[in-house]
C-alpha cells in the first residue's frame, strides 16, 4: 500500500480524538500529569499531517521495515554479519597471543651500564663527568620504596568493617 492510497485525514482525526477521549479518562482517573500527557501525544497525529511531515514519516518508517526484512531474510547479510563476529574473535585471539609471547615485563636492569651520547658521538657513561664539566653528572635517584597510605582515623568503614569481623565475613 502506497502513502497516497490512505485517507489520511480520518486516520489522523480518528487517533487524536480517541486519545483525547482516553486522556480525559485518565485525566479523571489518575491525575492531571497523566491526562495531560496522554493529551499531548493524542495531538500529535493531527500536527503531523497538518504539517506534512506525516509523508516523511511514512517514507522513514518504510525505509526501515525494508532494511530490517532485508537484514533478517538475506543470507548475504548473515553471511556479513558472520565475518564481522570472526573478525572480532581474530582480533582477541591475536592480543592474547602477543600478551602471552612477550612473557613476563622486563623489569629487569641490563648488566652493562646505560650509554648516552654527549655531544659529537662521545658517549659518556651515567656518573662520568660530562664533555665540560669538572663535577659528575648526577645519578638518576632510585625510586623510593611506596609505603601504604596510612589510614585516616576517622575512616567512613571502620564501623562496618568490624561488623563484619565480628560475624566472621571477610
Amino acid at each position: 500500500m502506497t502513502f497516497d492510497q490512505i485517507a489520511w485525514l480520518p486516520v489522523c482525526a480518528g487517533a487524536t480524538g480517541v486519545g483525547l477521549v482516553l486522556s480525559f479518562l485518565l485525566l479523571r482517573r489518575r491525575g492531571a500529569a497523566a491526562g495531560l500527557r496522554l493529551a499531548a501525544w493524542s495531538l500529535l497525529p493531527m500536527a503531523a499531517y497538518l504539517t506534512g511531515a506525516l509523508r516523511t514519516l511514512w517514507q522513514i518508517g518504510t525505509a526501515v521495515v525494508g532494511f530490517v526484512t532485508g537484514l533478517v531474510f538475506n543470507p548475504f547479510v548473515w553471511a556479513g554479519v558472520a565475518l564481522a563476529g570472526l573478525s572480532a574473535v581474530l582480533f582477541l585471539v591475536s592480543g592474547v597471543l602477543r600478551r602471552r609471547r612477550r612473557g613476563a615485563p622486563a623489569t629487569a636492569a641490563p648488566s652493562t651500564p646505560a650509554v648516552r651520547r654527549a655531544g659529537r658521538g662521545r658517549a659518556v657513561t651515567p656518573g662520568a663527568p660530562g664533555p665540560n664539566a669538572t663535577q659528575p653528572l648526577p645519578r638518576p635517584a632510585a625510586p623510593a620504596a611506596r609505603k601504604p597510605p596510612a589510614k585516616p582515623a576517622d575512616d567512613d568503614f571502620s564501623d562496618i568493617e568490624e561488623i563484619l569481623k565480628r560475624r566472621g565475613i571477610g
